[in-house]
């Protein structure tokens, strides 16, 4: 290789690494914009609950409903919780490069995820039999629609880390990867910070 191809070689990789800052950029920027967004989404649903936490009618309220089963809800919260440190983990195993520890805590991310949304299925699937179903009143209506929205987008924060195990494993700890990796990191956390409002609001005060 001559000195010039040298020089241009070095030029371009010097672009090329520039060209991935400024994408990751404004690719982190984007995904704050969204994560703004969703937090509006959230605060209005939040708001609509507050206004309808007692308008039972004549149907079950919620500390007939939900003071039984508030074992099952402290082992989801603490599942989502410990799910946050275990892609705490992950995002640490990515800025080693190792590929093998981020796929497994990635993981085990997952199936904490999963033992939520499981958790949070069987209370619905419970409470409908119950006769606590979303058109029994508006309070009920109110409570599937936030618990809901959150279990939402954990599952689409699933079903994405999913998509972003594949990545890794088969093209490896890319620059985009790595990216990837931050983004959801970003969005799985800002879920655990809902849930917590979640569970204090809907179960805690709730209940007493």
């Amino acid at each position: 290789m001559t000195a010039y191809e040298s020089t241009n070689h070095a030029h371009g990789h010097d672009d090329h690494e520039h060209h991935h800052h400024d994408t990751s950029g404004l690719k982190l920027f984007g995904f704050w914009l969204y994560l703004m967004t969703d937090l509006l989404i959230f605060a209005t649903i939040f708001a609509t609950f507050a206004v309808l936490s007692t308008s039972f009618a004549d149907g079950p309220t919620a500390k007939e409903m939900l003071g039984g089963g508030l074992h099952l809800v402290l082992v989801e919260t603490f599942a989502l919780l410990f799910s946050s440190i275990t892609y705490g983990m992950a995002m640490l195993a990515t800025y080693r490069g190792d590929k093998g520890a981020v796929l497994r805590w990635l993981g085990i991310t997952f199936l904490l995820g999963a033992t939520f949304i499981s958790i949070e299925l069987y209370e619905f699937n419970h409470l409908i039999h119950e006769g606590a179903g979303p058109q029994t009143s508006a309070y009920w209506s109110a409570f599937f629609t936030l618990v809901g929205t959150h279990g939402l987008h954990v599952s689409a924060g699933l079903l994405w880390m999913l998509v972003l195990m594949y990545q890794v494993s088969t093209r490896g700890l890319t620059d985009t990867n790595k990216t990837r990796v931050g983004l959801l990191s970003l969005f799985w956390h800002f879920l655990d910070v809902v849930w917590i409002c979640v569970f204090t609001v809907v179960y805690l005060m709730g209940v007493l």
